[in-house]
C-alpha cells in the first residue's frame, strides 16, 4: 500500500518535535510492559522443573501442590516452592518474574500490619497497600485496565460524534435543530450524580460504567465535528461533488472527514487523558470500578487516608504525571504535525 506524500510529511514532522515524539515511544513501552505483565508480574513461575519435567504455570491451568511433592491440594506457592528447591540441593528450580506479586494477593507478616514501606529484600519495590498487596502490581495492572477503559470511551465517543455530528453539520435543517435541543439537555444532566444513584441500585463493573460515560461523552466530540462540517459543506469541493452526482453519505465519508481528519486526530490524545482522569476520580470516591480491581484512585484514596504511607500516594502521583504529561505531549505533537496551515500553500 503506498502511503500519501503529504501523510510522509506529517509523521516525519511528528518525529521531529522530539517531546512527542519520545513521549510516544514511552508510552508504547508502558502498554508493552502492561500488555505482558504476568510475565513481569506475577505469582506463579514462569518456569519450573521438578524431577527432569518442565511446567509454565503463568498461562496454564492451576497445578496443585501435590504435583510438586508438597502436602496440599491447592494452587501451588511458587515462592515457597523456590525456597524448598534451593534447601533441598537438587537440580529442581524454577524462575520467577521479576515482581513475584499478584495484584489481588495478600502478603502479610506475623506480628507486623501493612502497609509496608518499599522493601528490595522482599522484592516490594514500591512498598505495599493498606492490605498487603503490592503498589508495582497493582499499577501496572491498574494502568492497562485505565488505559483500555479510555480507547474503548474514545471509540464509542468517535463513533457516535462522528456519525451524528456530520449528519447533523451537512443536512442541517428541523434535523439539526432537533439534535442541537438533544444536546443542550444532555449536556445538563448532572453526570456525577447519576453515576452516584446507579452505583447505590448496583455494582458497575468495567462495561456497565464504560456505558455510563459513554452515555454522555459524545457530546463534545458531536458539536465539534457538527462545526467543522458545517462550514466544509460549503468549500467548492463539495459543490463539485454534488454536480457530479455523489450521494450524501459518500461526500461525507469520502471528501469532507477526510479533509477534517486533523482535527479528529488532534483531539484524541487529550480524550485518552481525560478518560484516565475520569475513571481515577470516580474510583477516588468510590463509585468506579469494585474492589479488588487494580485502580489508580483506589490507591490514591488509600495514599490519602494514610499520610504516613507516602510511599502509596507518592507511587500513584508520580505514575500520573509520567502518564498525563507523555500523552499531552503527544496530542501537542499531533496538533502540530496535522496542522493544515503546515501544509497547505496559498495561492
Amino acid at each position: 500500500m503506498k502511503i500519501n506524500p503529504l501523510t510522509i510529511k506529517k509523521i516525519r514532522r511528528f518525529k521531529a518535535i522530539r517531546r512527542g515524539y519520545y513521549s510516544f515511544i514511552l508510552i508504547l513501552i508502558m502498554l508493552f510492559v502492561s500488555v505482558f505483565a504476568p510475565l513481569l508480574i506475577n505469582k506463579r513461575a514462569l518456569i519450573v522443573k521438578y524431577n527432569g519435567a518442565y511446567f509454565f504455570p503463568t498461562y496454564g491451568d492451576i497445578i496443585p501442590g501435590t504435583v510438586f511433592g508438597l502436602d496440599y491440594q491447592y494452587e501451588t506457592d511458587y515462592r515457597d516452592l523456590a525456597e524448598k528447591f534451593r534447601n533441598s540441593g537438587k537440580e529442581n528450580w524454577l524462575l520467577m518474574p521479576i515482581v513475584p506479586y499478584s495484584p489481588y494477593e495478600n502478603d502479610l507478616r506475623e506480628n507486623q500490619y501493612p502497609p509496608f514501606p518499599p522493601c528490595f529484600s522482599n522484592k516490594h519495590f514500591l512498598g505495599t497497600d493498606t492490605v498487603g498487596r503490592d503498589i508495582l502490581a497493582r499499577l501496572v495492572y491498574g494502568f492497562i485496565i485505565a488505559f483500555s477503559f479510555s480507547l474503548f470511551l474514545l471509540m464509542i465517543n468517535y463513533t457516535i460524534g462522528i456519525i451524528l455530528g456530520s449528519i447533523m453539520g451537512y443536512k442541517g435543517g428541523k434535523f439539526d435543530l432537533f439534535f442541537q435541543r438533544i444536546i443542550e439537555i444532555w449536556s445538563n444532566i448532572p453526570v456525577l450524580y447519576l453515576i452516584v444513584i446507579i452505583s447505590s441500585i448496583l455494582v458497575p463493573d468495567f462495561f456497565i460504567l464504560l456505558l455510563i460515560m459513554a452515555f454522555f461523552g459524545w457530546i463534545g466530540v458531536t458539536w465539534t465535528i457538527r462545526t467543522v462540517i458545517y462550514k466544509e459543506r460549503e468549500r467548492e469541493y463539495v459543490l463539485a461533488a454534488k454536480v457530479m452526482g455523489a450521494s450524501d453519505f459518500r461526500i461525507i465519508f469520502k471528501h469532507i472527514l477526510p479533509n477534517t481528519i486533523a482535527i479528529i486526530v488532534t483531539f484524541a490524545p487529550f480524550s485518552v487523558s481525560g478518560g484516565i482522569v475520569a475513571l481515577t476520580s470516580l474510583d477516588y470516591l468510590g463509585f468506579g470500578l469494585p474492589p479488588p480491581t487494580p485502580s489508580w484512585g483506589e490507591l490514591l484514596h488509600q495514599g490519602c487516608a494514610n499520610p504516613d504511607a507516602w510511599w502509596i500516594s507518592g507511587s500513584v502521583i508520580l505514575a500520573m504525571i509520567i502518564t498525563l504529561t507523555a500523552v499531552t505531549f503527544i496530542g501537542e505533537a499531533v496538533r502540530e504535525a496535522f496542522d493544515p496551515k503546515m501544509h497547505t500553500t496559498y495561492e
